[in-house]
């Protein structure tokens, strides 16, 4: 599935929708070039979630845990890990049980992640245009994602 975005606003609305299809211990697995607003996108699903913090990219602290919300939201940079071992020495996976995982630059490590999870390709098509495409794998795939769209 395809979304496409005229703004920051309406990506992170996107983000926004995606908080009430959620479930403890889900995985969200984000890929985009350098500004493609993989972090606006989660401050939405941050949003929807009920985080009272704003969400700001994790990407020189490597992890950050958002408990303030209905579900935790633990929010991971990849892009500055060397090696799986050192996202696994994160124990974010194992760390979401109760809540929601979203990793930037998931690419990255998505051979240490469960096959339950939804990747999220964000491309920047334009200054603040996006276009946003879905892979539901796992358990996703029987969740109604045509919500997002709205």
């Amino acid at each position: 599935m395809e979304v496409c975005t005229a703004s920051f606003i309406e990506t992170k609305a996107v983000g926004r929708r995606l908080a009430s299809l959620v479930r403890p211990g889900d995985v969200i697995v984000l890929e985009g070039g350098l500004g493609a607003g993989k972090t606006a996108f989660t401050s939405g699903l941050g949003e929807g979630l009920g985080v009272a913090d704003p969400i700001t990219s994790p990407t020189f602290l490597l992890m950050k845990v958002y408990e303030s919300g209905f579900l935790p939201l633990i929010h991971v940079d990849a892009y500055r890990l060397s090696s799986l071992g050192e996202f696994d020495e994160l124990f974010a996976v194992e760390e979401a049980t109760d809540g929601v995982l979203v990793i930037e630059w998931g690419d990255t490590v998505t051979a240490a992640l469960p096959g339950d999870r939804l990747g999220i390709e964000i491309e920047k098509t334009g200054e603040e245009s996006r276009l946003l495409r879905f892979a539901a794998l796992g358990g996703w795939a029987s969740r109604d994602l045509s919500g997002l769209a709205a």
